[in-house]
């Protein structure tokens, strides 16, 4: 799949401690099934080893789908399972260093907070922008807030895709209208729900309403 090509509405974050099903993988098609474009795999506490054999289980979904497979943080985990990209935090790699290391055929996404983060991690080389915590959010320590207003001006000033993250939800998406997202970073949304294929199919439902009514 080209960059260029690659579809950002529903950006699912993977975290196992709020899944419903019996494995990852599953809860994993069940949101590709609904409409989850893009899947980031997030494993912060297991070995390398247990790190690993996962991403292989959860690149076999997502190439079945056809769709592009992140792992977060970890280089050495995407080369060895030639997944399709990283995503690094600000207390990560440099963008730089990473892009170097990644070559150009892979993607780079990088969290940003504030318009600086985001045009320094476009000049240095990514290739989206996750940024956030836009409503807050439990499934991550340590975030740092960040307005609709500042997303809305990051969407305005970077030319790469920028994803919404951080406590998005059904509830809380009609309050992007206008902001110029590519789409929405969801953890628990889909992880918890029940059903997270009728999750997903209503999350990209709502986004897609959100951005036609900002155009």
């Amino acid at each position: 799949m080209e960059k260029a090509d690659i579809d950002y509405i529903l950006y699912l974050c993977t975290d196992r401690s709020f899944m419903k099903t019996e494995t990852l993988e599953e809860t994993v098609e069940q949101a590709v099934q609904g409409g989850c474009s893009i899947v980031q795999l997030r494993e912060k506490d297991c070995s390398t080893k247990e790190f690993y054999e996962q991403a292989l289980r959860i690149k076999n979904v997502t190439q079945q789908y056809n769709i592009p497979l992140i792992i977060n943080d970890r280089i050495d985990i995407c080369m060895a399972v030639n997944a399709d990209g990283v995503h690094l935090g600000q207390e990560d790699m440099p963008v730089a260093e990473a892009r170097k290391l990644l070559g150009e055929e892979k993607i780079l996404g990088v969290s940003a907070h504030n318009v600086e983060e985001a045009l320094k991690a476009w000049q240095d080389g990514a290739d989206y922008l996750g940024v956030g915590a836009i409503f807050g959010t439990n499934t991550k320590k340590n975030t740092v807030d960040t307005s609709i207003e500042t997303l809305k001006e990051i969407c305005g000033k970077v030319p790469i895709p920028v994803v919404a993250i951080g406590g998005v939800g059904l509830s809380n998406i009609e309050k992007l209208a206008g902001s110029g997202i590519s789409g929405v970073a969801v953890v628990s949304a889909i992880m918890a729900a029940e059903e997270p294929k009728k999750a997903a199919e209503k999350l990209v439902i709502k986004v897609r309403e959100v951005q036609n009514e900002g155009i």
